[in-house]
């Protein structure tokens, strides 16, 4: 949607649009469109030019933003159908006989795909996502959860779960205007159920339960919320709204409830790709380390191992500082409680003594 408001925006450059005329004209609900237009705002791509009412005009850079819209299929009266998709996702089926390509995530690298339920896994969740069925993914930290989901839904709003999350964080809340008045600015929620996008709750347990029970009637059968803080408005929810969710069992805080649980029909453990670590041309000794702590962890002997984040950390660290000094980082990493067990197989898969890095004696 912002780059459709930037091309009208940029077709009238010397014309300044309310956010009611923007909507009327692109088929959109008011608070979306206002919306996109504050995100607009904020990365320089439009200026806001009143407050009451609020109006957008175009700067040096909305030709750039209007350059990302993609061809939208035009409905019977020739405007673009509303809560189209921005972009097309990337196919992802494989030839016969051959792997999917990598799709490429919004911040230009690419996600590999990985086997679920006998197909890609980008490919599983869009099916999931066509038929309403909600996914949970969990696993350690690093593993590729929010790389896969970002691939999967090129429309991803996302919401950085926490124990301060608010109500207001998802839904909304007033905002003070530059003219000293209160605005009601619309929540990720609001904005996912009304332009028809997916939403991901990342560590979703991390969240107070309370907070999570106004998420709830927009994932059931009602499909709507009411947004008690604006006038008990009701939003419904658009064809294509989708929720999921990451969650990352044993860290501190993390609490999946029955409530919680129950919302996800599909849950999916996801763990680090070793394989994926190694084609990557990560350090083979480094991806040998990792696969014994996994193992080790596996069977209760130790409580870390390095998933794939830090894998390609490694990696990074060692092109930059020597293999030896990302050995030392890869200790240093370590929770303080299994410190010792890495570096000692660390130590014994390199062949000489490694401790966590740190500095030295004055040069």
């Amino acid at each position: 949607m912002r780059a459709r408001i930037a091309q009208v925006l940029v077709a009238n450059t010397t014309a300044q649009f309310t956010v009611t005329a923007l909507a009327r004209m692109l088929g959109h609900s008011g608070g979306a469109v206002g919306n996109a237009c504050e995100t607009l705002v904020n990365r320089g791509e439009a200026e806001r030019v009143g407050s009451q009412p609020r109006m957008y005009r175009a700067t040096s850079a909305t030709a750039a933003a209007a350059r990302r819209a993609t061809r939208t299929a035009p409905n019977s009266h020739g405007a673009p159908t509303p809560n189209a998709q921005a972009a097309p996702p990337t196919p992802v089926t494989p030839p016969p006989g051959g792997r999917p390509e990598p799709v490429i995530r919004p911040n230009g690298q690419p996600y590999h795909p990985r086997a679920l339920a006998e197909l890609p896994d980008v490919e599983a969740l869009r099916k999931l996502r066509a038929g309403q069925v909600p996914v949970l993914l969990y696993g350690p930290p690093g593993t590729g959860k929010t790389s896969l989901i970002e691939a999967a839904f090129p429309d991803l709003i996302t919401v950085a779960g926490d124990g301060d999350t608010t109500v207001g964080d998802l839904i909304g809340e007033y905002t003070q205007t530059a003219s000293g008045g209160y605005e009601f600015i619309y929540g990720p929620l609001v904005t996912a159920m009304q332009e028809g996008r997916a939403l991901l709750l990342d560590d979703a347990t991390l969240i107070s339960p309370k907070v999570l029970a106004a998420l709830y009637p927009a994932m059931d059968g009602r499909r709507q919320i009411q947004v008690k803080a604006h006038k008990g408005e009701t939003i419904t929810a658009a064809d294509g709204f989708y929720v999921i969710a990451g969650h990352n069992p044993g860290v501190h805080g993390a609490v999946l409830t029955e409530a919680l649980a129950s919302r996800f029909s599909v849950q999916i453990q996801v763990g680090s790709d070793y394989d994926l670590a190694a084609s990557l041309k990560i350090n083979r000794t480094a991806v040998r380390i990792a696969r014994h702590l996994a193992a080790s962890q596996q069977a209760g002997e130790t409580g870390w191992a390095p998933q794939l984040r830090e894998l390609i950390a490694f990696q990074k660290i060692a092109d930059v500082l020597g293999t030896e000094a990302a050995f030392a980082n890869l200790v240093g990493i370590a929770p303080l409680e299994d410190r010792d067990t890495v570096a000692e197989v660390v130590t014994k898969a390199t062949g000489r003594p490694i401790t966590a890095l740190a500095l030295g004696r004055q040069l």
